[in-house]
């Protein structure tokens, strides 16, 4: 590029990068400031108000050796390995059957969608009273006349988590759904036809052609339901407020009583910390390998 070219991209679009500024401002004190902020006092032992007390990796080994910290951990690696297989598995089935022109198109996906517009604390309220046993499906079934049958997750503390993931499919997969078949949708027809034409069974070319092929959706998709995932806060709360006892505690929960309901912030730092960096590891290679690797390869 000529050096007299430089100057011009520089300036280019000059007043949308004037305008940008109070955002990129925005975003460095809050969200850069603050994740910083709160690492440093991670290593404090600060309780109400934080103070720069530092006690090294005191929180971080109280953090580890917490039974609720642990159950929260692995509540979350149970609901965010099954939500990430269940939601993109039934989301990608609905879009599949959705892209066949079926009647009532229309209808069938605002149904499918509409539990996304309900907030987290509606979703947790409403399955809460469904899994009720007094009044929920347990009771309608026993009306049937099967006195023996039971389904009560949430007030069993060996399965509570997998009440709190329907509630969760529940809400999610019409989104899932509708990202999915706008993926599907942009496939260009004639390579279903060309599919066809060489014999290739249906299940083969979303395998091996359209799934491939809709890569970009997928991982728009992963990156909004591992969002989710690690900020899974207030459908607990609605739905079992943590119980029976703590078995159905999650970090952000854990983070959220130790800093205001206890008023030990130096903890809560810890717990938010570790969140972060877990998030880390998973986006950190994820992006080195989408545009690092991607632009390397070109």
């Amino acid at each position: 590029m000529p050096q007299n070219a430089r100057p011009r991209q520089l300036f280019r679009n000059l007043n949308a990068k004037i305008a940008s500024i109070p955002m990129i401002l925005t975003a460095l004190c809050v969200f850069v400031g603050g994740t910083i902020w709160t690492v440093v006092y991670s290593f404090t032992n600060s309780k109400l108000l934080p103070r720069l007390n530092f006690v090294g990796l005191d929180q971080y080994h109280r953090l580890w050796t917490t039974q609720r910290w642990l159950i929260s951990i692995e509540n979350l690696a149970i609901y965010g390995i099954l939500s990430l297989i269940f939601s993109l598995l039934i989301g990608f089935m609905l879009a599949a059957l959705m892209d066949q022109k079926i009647r009532f198109e229309n209808t069938f996906r605002t149904i499918f969608l509409y539990p996304f517009a309900m907030s987290f604390i509606v979703t947790g309220l409403v399955w809460q009273w469904i899994l009720n046993p007094e009044f929920g499906i347990q009771h309608i079934v026993r009306g049937f006349g099967f006195s023996t049958f039971t389904f009560d997750p949430l007030y069993n503390q060996s399965i509570v988590i997998y009440g709190v993931l329907i509630a969760g499919l529940w809400q999610g997969t019409g989104l899932i759904m509708c990202l999915m078949l706008a993926g599907l949708r942009g496939i260009d027809e004639d390579i279903w036809k060309a599919a066809r034409v060489d014999g290739i069974p249906t299940w083969k070319t979303y395998l091996l052609i359209i799934i491939p092929m809709m890569r970009p959706v997928f991982i728009t998709t992963l990156v909004i339901i591992t969002s989710g995932i690690v900020k899974l806060y207030d459908l607990v709360v609605a739905q079992t407020g943590g119980g029976p006892g703590i078995s159905s505690e999650v970090p952000a929960k854990y983070v959220y009583d130790l800093m205001f309901l206890a008023q030990n912030l130096g903890q809560g730092f810890a717990a938010s910390t570790m969140m972060l960096l877990s998030v880390l590891i998973v986006v950190i290679p994820w992006a080195y390998l989408e545009f690092g690797g991607g632009r390397k390869n070109a």
